[in-house]
C-alpha cells in the first residue's frame, strides 16, 4: 500500500536543513527498517501492520546501542524503556504496531533475536527486552480482531534493509490517521557537522496525532484552510517517534535528544493532547561495545560535548518535523471500519502547494 506520491521536498516544500541521500533514518549507517502491511477487506475490514527497525542490521554478534527515552504525554506504550531509562542502552531491534499487537510482536522479536543471535543466547544467561511501540488504528481496521501474528512480526523484521523508506499506509502505520487526514510512516533524515566530524540524525514517526485545526506546515495554519473531510471531534490519536544518530552521543544526551522530538511535532501544531501518546525514543550506534555479559571490564567512551549541541537539536527538530508531512504526503485514501462508510482523505498535495503559496512560503 505504500504509494509513489511525491515527499515534501519533491513538492518544493523549503524545509530547512541538508538531508541524507534517502532522506531517512535508514541514512545512518547500518540502520535497517522493514514492513509488513495488512490490508483486507470484508465485515472486519484490516488495515494494519508492522514496521521493524534494526539498528545493527546484520552484525553477526549481539550488541547494544545507546538510548534515551522520553514521553511527552505518556496515554500509549513502549516496552524496554524502564531499562534504557536504568542502563541508558538497549539490544535488537524495534517495532511499531497498533495498540492490541504489542504483545504478540514483543513475542516475535524476543524469537527472532533467539535466532538472529543463537550463539549469544546459548553461550551466556541472555534475556531479550525489544523496544514494542503502538499507535490506536481502530477507526480504520478491526483492531479488536487481533489480526497481526507473530509471523507479520517476523516478516517485518526479515525484511529490514537499508536504503529507501516506503512510507504513508505501510507498516505499523498503515491504518493511522494525523490530523484527520490519512497519516502513517514517514521519515527524514539530516546531514550534520559538529566540532569537524560529519554525522547523521535521523527520525522516522508513526504518526496518528492531530485535530485538523491544529495542522500546520512550515508555519502556515494548513489546518484552518483545508477543511473538507472532518472527521473527529477531539484528539484519540497518538504519534511514536524514533530519532536516530551515529554520533558518539552517552544516555543522558541522547534522552535530551529524544526531548527534542516534542519541538518536532509542536512545529506540526499538536499541544500534546491528553488523548495523545506522544512517545519517544533516541538511540544512538556510535560508541559500539561489546555485549556487556562478555566484555570487557570498563568501556572506553566518546562523547560530543554538550555546548555544541544545538545544531544536533535543530536537525532532530527538523527531522521530526519533515516526517509527519512526509507521512502526510505519501499516505492514501483510506474507508473508515468504525464508524462504517466513511473515508479518510489524504491531504492533497496541490492545495497544500496553492495554499503554501498564498502565504508566501514558495514561489
Amino acid at each position: 500500500m505504500a504509494t509513489s506520491r511525491p515527499r515534501g521536498r519533491d513538492l518544493g516544500l523549503p524545509f530547512p536543513g541538508l538531508p541524507g541521500p534517502f532522506n531517512a533514518l535508514t541514512d545512518i549507517p547500518g540502520v535497517a527498517v522493514g514492513a509488513a502491511t495488512l490490508v483486507r477487506d470484508g465485515p472486519a475490514q484490516v488495515r494494519t501492520g508492522v514496521t521493524a527497525i534494526v539498528p545493527r542490521h546484520g552484525e553477526a554478534d549481539l550488541s547494544p546501542v545507546w538510548a534515551g527515552q522520553y514521553s511527552l504525554n505518556g496515554n500509549g506504550e513502549m516496552t524496554g524503556t524502564h531499562w534504557i531509562h536504568d542502563a541508558g542502552q538497549f539490544c535488537g531491534p524495534i517495532l511499531l504496531t497498533n495498540t492490541h499487537s504489542v504483545g504478540v510482536c514483543h513475542h516475535a522479536a524476543v524469537r527472532w533475536m533467539m535466532r538472529t543471535w543463537r550463539r549469544d543466547f546459548h553461550d551466556l544467561h541472555l534475556w531479550a527486552m525489544p523496544v514494542v511501540a503502538e499507535t490506536y488504528d481502530g477507526v480504520l481496521s478491526d483492531i479488536q480482531g487481533l489480526h497481526v501474528t507473530e509471523q507479520h512480526a517476523l516478516d517485518a523484521l526479515d525484511a529490514a534493509a537499508p536504503g529507501p523508506v516506503a512510507e504513508g499506509n505501510t507498516g505499523g502505520g498503515t491504518g493511522m490517521i494525523c490530523y484527520e487526514f490519512k497519516g502513517g510512516t514517514g521519515t527524514s533524515s539530516r546531514v550534520v557537522e559538529v566540532g569537524g566530524r560529519r554525522g547523521v540524525v535521523a527520525a522516522l514517526v508513526q504518526a496518528n496525532h492531530g485535530v485538523r485545526d491544529w495542522l500546520t506546515v512550515l508555519g502556515v495554519p494548513v489546518g484552518q484552510h483545508l477543511r473538507e473531510g472532518r472527521l473527529l471531534e477531539r484528539e484519540q490519536g497518538s504519534i511514536i517517534v524514533i530519532l536516530g544518530t551515529d554520533l558518539p552521543l552517552l544516555p543522558h544526551q541522547l534522552r535530551r535528544l529524544a526531548k527534542r522530538a516534542a519541538l518536532g511535532i509542536a512545529r506540526g501544531g499538536t499541544p500534546g493532547g491528553n488523548n495523545s501518546g506522544d512517545i519517544f525514543l533516541a538511540f544512538g550506534t556510535g560508541n559500539r561495545i561489546e555485549l556487556p555479559q562478555r566484555g570487557a571490564p570498563s568501556w572506553r567512551l566518546e562523547a560530543v560535548n554538550d555546548e555544541l549541541f544545538d545544531p544536533i537539536y535543530e536537525a532532530a527538530v527538523q527531522a521530526v518535523e519533515e516526517a509527519v508531512v512526509n507521512a502526510l504526503l505519501a499516505a492514501a485514501d483510506t474507508p473508515t471500519f468504525r464508524p462504517p462508510g466513511r473515508m479518510v482523505r489524504a491531504i492533497d498535495p496541490e492545495a497544500l502547494v496553492d495554499l503554501m503559496r498564498r502565504h508566501g512560503r514558495m514561489p
